[in-house]
Order: C-alpha cells, then sequence, then structure tokens
C-alpha cells in the first residue's frame, strides 16, 4: 500500500533564521515575557513618580520637565548613539542582545533608588540641620537625580528593542505579534491599575520594589533565551565615506537618515502622531483628582480601558497586516479626532471624565497597536535601529524634541490657565488633525514607491540627490 507523503511543514524566515509553528510559538512567549516585565515598569513608575513629585511640592512645570523632557532629552541623546553601533555591532549573542543585558542592572539601582527618595531626603534632612534646603527640596533633588539615572540606562534598551522584534519575527508576522505585544502590555496595566495604583501614595516604596525584582528577572531571562541570526559583515565603508570617528559617524547618520525626502516626510507624520495625545495623557491623573475622582476609581476606570483594549488588540494585529499598517493608523487617528472633540464639548464631571477616559484609552490603544509595526514596514531593515533612532517615538532625535518643548509648555500654559485640564483635550484635537494629515501624506509618498505589494525604501541618500 502506498503511503502518502507528510504534509510540509509550514516555515516563516527572517534573515538567516527559520521557525517551524513550535519554534515561532516558543519565540513569541520569550518576548512577550520580556514586554510584560519591560511593560509593568513602563505602566506603573511613571505615574507613581507624577504623585510622589505632586505630594512633595513640584508644580505642573516641575513635574512635565522631570518625567516628559528629561527621559526625552536622555533618549534623544543616547538612542541614535546606541542604535548606530548596534546595526553595526557584531557579537557572539547579536547585535541586539547585548545593548539590552547591559543597561538591566543598572535600571534596577535606580528604580531601588526611586523606593528609597523619600527616607533618604528625611535621613539628610535631619543630618544637615539648619543647612538644609528643606525636605521637600532634598527629595525632589533625589527623586530627579535615580529617575534621571533610570531613564539614561533605560534609553539605551528602549532603543534597540523594537530593532530587536524587527530582526527575529517574520515580517508577515509583525502585525499579529504586536497585537499580542499590546495584549500583554494591557494587561500589565490591568493588573497595576486594577490592583496596585489604589496604593501607590501609601505603599510606593513596596510596589516599586517588586517592580525592580520583576524587571530585575524577567527581563534579562527573555534575553537569554531569544536567539539572534547571523547578519552581513560590518560595512567598514558607505560610499568611500568612513564610518570611524565621531564626526564622520555623525555625518553619515544625518546624511542617511535626512538626505531623502521620502525619510523626512516619515519622520514628520509618525512624530506628529507619537505626540498627538500628550497633553492629555501627561496630567490625566490630576485631571482625575481636580474634578473629584478617587485614585482607586481613577485606576478603575483605566483598568476597565485594558480589557476592553486587550479583546480588540489581536484582531486590530490582524486588520494591520491585512490592510496595512499606515492605512489602518489613519482610520482610528480620524476616529480620535472626533472623539477628543466630543470630550472637550461635554466632559463636566467625574462621570463625564470617566467615559472620555474610556473612549480615549481604547481609541489610542487601538492606534498603539495599528501603529506598531509602521516602522518595520517603511524603513530599511539592515538599518532599521539607525533609522528609527532619528525620529522613532523610543528616544528618537525629532520625537525627543517635540517632547522635550511639548512637555514643559503644556505644564507653563496650565499652571497659567489655573490648572483647567480641559484644555488637553482641545490640544488633542489639534494636533490628531495634523497628524491626520501628514500620515495621509505618508501614504501617497509610500504609494509612489511601489505601494503594499512592490514597496522599496530608499537605502541611500546619495540616490535621490543623484536624480535632482
Amino acid at each position: 500500500m502506498a503511503v502518502a507523503p507528510d504534509a510540509p511543514r509550514k516555515v516563516w524566515r527572517v534573515g538567516t533564521l527559520s521557525y517551524d509553528r513550535r519554534s515561532l510559538v516558543t519565540l513569541f512567549c520569550w518576548l512577550l515575557w520580556g514586554d510584560f516585565a519591560w511593560s509593568m515598569r513602563e505602566r506603573s513608575l511613571p505615574p507613581i513618580m507624577q504623585l510622589l513629585l505632586r505630594n512633595f511640592g513640584a508644580s505642573d512645570t516641575l513635574n512635565s520637565v522631570i518625567c516628559g523632557s528629561l527621559p526625552t532629552i536622555l533618549g534623544m541623546a543616547v538612542g541614535p548613539i546606541v542604535s548606530y553601533k548596534s546595526d553595526r555591532h557584531r557579537g557572539r549573542r547579536g547585535r541586539r542582545i547585548p545593548f539590552l543585558l547591559i543597561p538591566t542592572p543598572f535600571i534596577v539601582l535606580a528604580i531601588i533608588g526611586l523606593a528609597f527618595s523619600p527616607a533618604l531626603g528625611t535621613f539628610v534632612h535631619k543630618l544637615l540641620g539648619p543647612r538644609s534646603p528643606g525636605l521637600n527640596s532634598l527629595v525632589l533633588i533625589l527623586l530627579a537625580f535615580f529617575w534621571a539615572s533610570f531613564e539614561l540606562a533605560a534609553a539605551v534598551s528602549n532603543s534597540v528593542y523594537g530593532a530587536l522584534v524587527n530582526d527575529v519575527v517574520p515580517h508577515p508576522l509583525l502585525g499579529r505579534f504586536y497585537g499580542l505585544f499590546r495584549a500583554l502590555s494591557l494587561l500589565a496595566g490591568i493588573s497595576f491599575y486594577y490592583w496596585i495604583f489604589g496604593g501607590a501614595e501609601t505603599l510606593f516604596v513596596w510596589i516599586i520594589l517588586g517592580m525592580a525584582a520583576l524587571y530585575g528577572v524577567g527581563f534579562p531571562l527573555m534575553c537569554l533565551n531569544v536567539k539572534e541570526g547571523e547578519y552581513p559583515p560590518r560595512p567598514p565603508m558607505d560610499e568611500g565615506r568612513s564610518i570611524h570617528g565621531a564626526y564622520s559617524a555623525t555625518k553619515t547618520y544625518f546624511q542617511e537618515c535626512f538626505g531623502n525626502s521620502y525619510y523626512r516626510v516619515y519622520f514628520g507624520a509618525t512624530v506628529i502622531a507619537g505626540v498627538a495625545m500628550s497633553p492629555f495623557n501627561l496630567f490625566s491623573v490630576f485631571y482625575a483628582k481636580s474634578i473629584g475622582m478617587s485614585m482607586p476609581a481613577y485606576g478603575s476606570c483605566l483598568a476597565l480601558t485594558y480589557i476592553i483594549s486587550l479583546t480588540l488588540a489581536y484582531p486590530i494585529g490582524w486588520l494591520a497586516d491585512r490592510f496595512h499598517p499606515l492605512r489602518l493608523s489613519i482610520a482610528v487617528l480620524a476616529i480620535y479626532c472626533v472623539a477628543i472633540l466630543g470630550s472637550y464639548l461635554f466632559v463636566r464631571d467625574a462621570r463625564t471624565f470617566s467615559i472620555a477616559l474610556l473612549v480615549h484609552g481604547v481609541i489610542a490603544g487601538t492606534f498603539g497597536t495599528a501603529s506598531a509595526s509602521i516602522g518595520q514596514r517603511l524603513l530599511p531593515k539592515a538599518e532599521f535601529a539607525q533609522f528609527n533612532s532619528a525620529g522613532g517615538t523610543s528616544g528618537g532625535i525629532l520625537y525627543s524634541l517635540c517632547a522635550i518643548l511639548m512637555a514643559p509648555a503644556v505644564g507653563l500654559f496650565l499652571d497659567h490657565a489655573h490648572h483647567d485640564y480641559r484644555y488637553t483635550f482641545l490640544m488633542n484635537f489639534y494636533l490628531s488633525v495634523v497628524a491626520v494629515a501628514a500620515l495621509m501624506l505618508l501614504c501617497a509618498r509610500f504609494k509612489a514607491l511601489g505601494g503594499p505589494e512592490h514597496f522599496v525604501p530608499p537605502e541611500k541618500w546619495a540616490k535621490e540627490l543623484a536624480l535632482t
């Protein structure tokens, strides 16, 4: 009797890596475990830091500078350098993993420092006696120092984390991966805001130490279990221009990233879209307090937002793979414009604020999932980290410049507007309208370069200059 041959196993490939279904599931599990530890860090520390700063007398302006501008300044300074080096690094563990592992102990130590800043400030205040500048001032100085240390180390890993995904996840599955990525991030948010955030002002020491332990164990486990493939040899020259030396490397970086008009359009559109929702996000916790919403109620509302977004995450990722993330992002952001304008017009109390917070969170989360793989689809694969560092929303130069200027500007405006946080809705609306127009312009350039089926990103700045 003839035996039918076994059906061939489906294989996914990216670079020199290949996966069957089992190895792909294993890869996703480790990446998502690392993402959970990373997301708990990102979800928990900023709001706790904001509350600590407020409790020790920081104004809205100072709060926005420390929590908004300072991280982006450090990301702008560190991100491009690390990204450029990572693209060109060749080592036993690959070109991304070393830049994720090395900063981890420094991140953990800085988080521990945040937990003990009030206690250390109290000790120094008593030690200095009459020479002390004041308890609040000392605590604010310590919080700012450890926060800066944390953000400096985090900027190193943040600048290459997306590049690791780009190198090891097959591109036809990027949308669905980021859907799962988003789902894990939302689970982290649900866990934090529903069970933990209510005690953020009284139990902050234990909460912060718990986050340090989770990240210090979880993230290295991901790094040690995800394997990178082989890469082409490190390029010693780029069309005759040496990349050795700081000046030559900087010149190469800016020429390649900004010399072609397509990339200038890409950076402008994605950066505007990335900051469009920042004003409300920066001050939503203070908005809630200003209209009488308790912190447990605020945390529960955010948890509900994340539960709804969780159910949408994977379908949105599938839609991004099916219709392209750029097109889906434009549609979602257009809906957000209408919703946020309605929030400005109708929010008057804690009940209507909770509805607006829910709508904002769900649509903003949908946009985040839809747009997560835009960079991987529209930037050169070989130098993804470098190009992403120029304008990406995780420490990119242009994004950082916008965030540096926006956070204190919004804080200063709100200080002079007697803390009327309703204006943050209006700011989000205007920025989102501009972002929709910019993304539509990017979509037109994308179609001119081949569209979803035949798009090839311009890889060298000199190509366009030769044509012009």
